[in-house]
């Protein structure tokens, strides 16, 4: 009989035990990252599981998400990272590109635009406090009783527009989002759920219906297969203008104002940029 060679098995790399605190403590702007950004590297490396039929290395990655406080977590993490003490209310952006073209916005005389927040961590951000919006939240995981749990892609689409929104904000969400794919067919479901609302202020009127997206800067500034041309030449193909940007050291800010639907061309996973440096976020049309 041969010699039997031992084996052992590869634990799992876990946040450690001083960072996994009770999901109610405060969390420090380092842990947050780091807790963000596990959870996102070990999302990728499923979906790349699951798509190539890798059931044991899967499985594993589901363990090691789930030690290291799962989705619920992640949320804690990313609570914290938008508090304002932070400045990292996102939505805030948006309010003040509002407020050039309207720049007293009271309730009276204003109609009430339908936002819907996708990824919906907060209900006192500022898009929340404003009279302009009426305010429907969803998120896979809610975490207050005013966030409906939802996953936008399962979301009946609206057959009419008393049930469709003026603007849809994916702030922090797209890159969530695991595979290019279906980060395309998330932008392109956004079209499916906006109306046109006829305001009386004109400049204000130009501003809707629209979409708040909102990306880690360097899934455009640094990526292999996204730029922005070709992100620009993707939601133009999804009847998307870009109206309003804003680059910061960590973030992307933008305003896509929505037309109407042309014709959907197809984008493939191309590379745009070389360099070994770069990051492979991207998104694909199908």
């Amino acid at each position: 009989m041969g010699r039997r060679v031992k084996t052992t098995r590869t634990r799992p790399t876990l946040l450690s035990r001083k960072h996994r605190k009770a999901p109610n403590a405060a969390l420090t702007s380092k842990t947050s990252r780091t807790v963000i950004n596990r959870h996102h590297t070990l999302q990728k490396k499923l979906a790349q599981a699951v798509a190539r039929g890798d059931s044991v290395t899967a499985e594993a990655l589901e363990a090691e998400l789930d030690a290291n406080g799962g989705l619920e977590w992640y949320q804690q993490a990313s609570i914290a990272g938008q508090s304002e003490k932070r400045g990292g209310d996102s939505s805030k952006i948006l309010m003040d590109w509002i407020k050039e073209v309207q720049p007293s916005i009271k309730a009276i005389d204003l109609p009430s635009l339908r936002l819907l927040e996708v990824g919906a961590l907060s209900t006192t951000n500022a898009c929340s406090k404003s009279p302009i919006f009426q305010v429907t939240r969803i998120d896979l995981h809610s975490q207050h009783p005013d966030i409906m749990t939802q996953d936008f892609m399962e979301r009946p689409i609206p057959t009419d527009d008393g049930n469709k929104f003026d603007i849809i904000s994916l702030s922090l969400v797209l890159n969530y989002v695991p595979s290019p794919a279906q980060r395309g067919e998330m932008l392109r479901r956004t079209t499916l759920f906006l109306q046109h609302t006829k305001l009386e202020n004109p400049q204000l009127s130009a501003l809707f219906p629209s979409l708040f997206l909102v990306l880690p800067a360097p899934c455009v500034t640094n990526s292999r297969y996204l730029d922005e041309k070709r992100l620009i030449d993707i939601m133009a193909s999804l009847g998307y203008f870009l109206h309003r940007q804003k680059l910061s050291n960590k973030l992307l800010y933008q305003l896509w104002i929505f037309k109407d639907q042309s014709r959907t061309l197809k984008f493939k996973k191309e590379e745009v940029r070389g360099g070994k440096s770069r990051n492979n976020f991207a998104i694909v049309v199908e």
